[in-house]
């Protein structure tokens, strides 16, 4: 290795045998450790990484951008391990503020306790749907919404009765969802664990003397540089119930004196960045010098998702159709090996197309949705991926991979014995190759499937 001086560039020399040996010793030595064990990351800082990622909102239909959320704040979790950090993996569900004032006016309303128990997460859909509707001409349910927030947020007992057979029951839901996409979670939080806290944190920014009181009655933190008032956030209603925001930084705070995390990262669409960037600027003023390593990934919308039957209402609805449209695809392929679980099969692959498909394009752009190119068998695709691993691995369980027995390089040097080294080394590149795309696939949240 030398610098060229004439063309100022990095000229590398390497002999093949040594590269062969090399590469083979690390392959044997590492062996499904392949291709994510290097002493190239030996370097790197470790410690401990809080992700905050797919946090859906009860009682709302579970949409494409959580989809991304899920999708995108997984394969964070899982490179940040493979790294060597410790991750927690967190779901801070939406499962508070006034929408559920709404959702248990309008359940005493529209609610059946039967329809809940038979189809949980539609009827509470259902809902939400019908009571927002009347609300737009009735402002008596808007009064009873924001009655039954109040009693929340008093800890009244039948009105928390109720939100906790709502959340109970929708996270047992969602679970299942998280299960297909081989998804899980370290803890399962949310604002409701948090709404005490919170007004604790409205304590400390009024000594703090960052409080002030706007001419509607409402709680704001003057974010300017000049203080005067041209950028700030609310952090609490004119009657001193909660925001989000004010949530938001109790949750931060517990988790720092919780977990004492060395970064924090939250996954969400685009549309939250400026509530991300008042929340750091918020724990900042109040003397939370770590903020500075917490940090936003946001990410575009996806447009035009939908099934044969419409628009999308829940995740489930994707994975089905994924599934489906997989399904009939591989019985329509020559190539299609016999299954004991096609079905299976048709999932992980169908799975693999929608992940891989999130992360081609930029991330922070926004994205059409086209279910024909998702799923094509050729080009830059889950299905092209799930298929190269499978062949391999067919190869490989055919032939073995020329791991039997020892394996002398120099020997590739000998004219007369080449032809069948060639051989054994193409074996033990397929074994190789198919270690280092498989952890690949894993990191990005994918199973990878050895059949199809």
């Amino acid at each position: 290795m030398y610098i060229n001086e004439q063309d100022n560039h990095l000229e590398v020399y390497t002999f093949v045998f040594v590269l062969f040996q090399k590469v083979l010793e690390q392959l044997c030595q590492e062996r499904h450790k392949f291709g994510v064990k290097s002493e190239l990351f030996d370097g790197l800082k470790k410690g401990t990484t809080v992700v905050e990622f797919s946090s859906p909102n009860i009682a709302k239909k579970f949409h494409a951008g959580h989809l991304r959320s899920t999708i995108i704040g997984n394969f964070i979790a899982n490179l940040k391990e493979s790294l060597g950090n410790n991750v927690i993996r967190v779901n801070y569900l939406g499962d508070w503020g006034m929408q559920f004032g709404l959702l248990g006016a309008g359940f005493q309303l529209f609610g059946c306790q039967e329809k809940l128990k038979k189809n949980p997460l539609q009827h509470l859909f259902d809902v939400y749907v019908q009571v927002n509707k009347e609300a737009e001409n009735n402002e008596v349910i808007g009064q009873a919404a924001r009655e039954f927030f109040r009693r929340l947020e008093q800890q009244e007992h039948q009105a928390l009765l109720l939100w906790k057979q709502f959340r109970e029951i929708t996270v047992e839901e969602y679970q299942q969802v998280y299960k297909r996409l081989g998804v899980h979670f370290d803890i399962y939080s949310g604002e409701s664990f948090h709404q005490q806290q919170a007004q604790e944190v409205v304590q400390q920014l009024q000594r703090r003397g960052l409080l002030k009181t706007t001419e509607k009655g409402t709680g704001v933190v003057d974010l300017s540089s000049a203080g005067d008032m041209s950028s700030y956030s609310t952090v609490l209603r004119s009657d001193g119930t909660s925001l989000y925001i004010t949530r938001d930084l109790a949750a931060a705070i517990d988790r720092k004196e919780r977990y004492n995390f060395d970064e924090m990262i939250y996954v969400t669409d685009k549309s939250q960045g400026i509530h991300f960037q008042q929340l750091f600027q918020i724990l900042l003023a109040m003397g939370h010098s770590w903020a500075e390593r917490c940090q936003h990934v946001p990410f575009g919308l996806v447009q035009g998702m939908k099934t044969r039957l419409g628009e999308v209402v829940f995740l489930e609805d994707v994975l089905d159709e994924a599934r489906a449209r997989m399904l009939r695809n591989m019985s329509q392929s020559k190539t299609t090996k016999e299954m004991v679980y096609p079905e299976d099969t048709a999932e992980k692959v169908g799975i693999s197309a929608l992940i891989v498909q999130d992360f081609k394009g930029p991330l922070g752009s926004d994205y059409k949705f086209d279910w024909d190119r998702i799923l094509q068998a050729q080009g830059d695709t889950g299905v092209f991926l799930q298929y190269t691993h499978a062949r391999l691995c067919s190869l490989i369980h055919r032939y073995g991979d020329g791991e039997e027995g020892a394996f002398d390089p120099s020997l590739l040097l000998d004219q007369r014995s080449i032809s069948i080294l060639q051989h054994l080394l193409r074996l033990r590149l397929f074994g190789g190759v198919c270690t280092v795309l498989a952890n690949g696939m894993k990191i990005l949240g994918i199973t990878p499937v050895e059949k199809m």
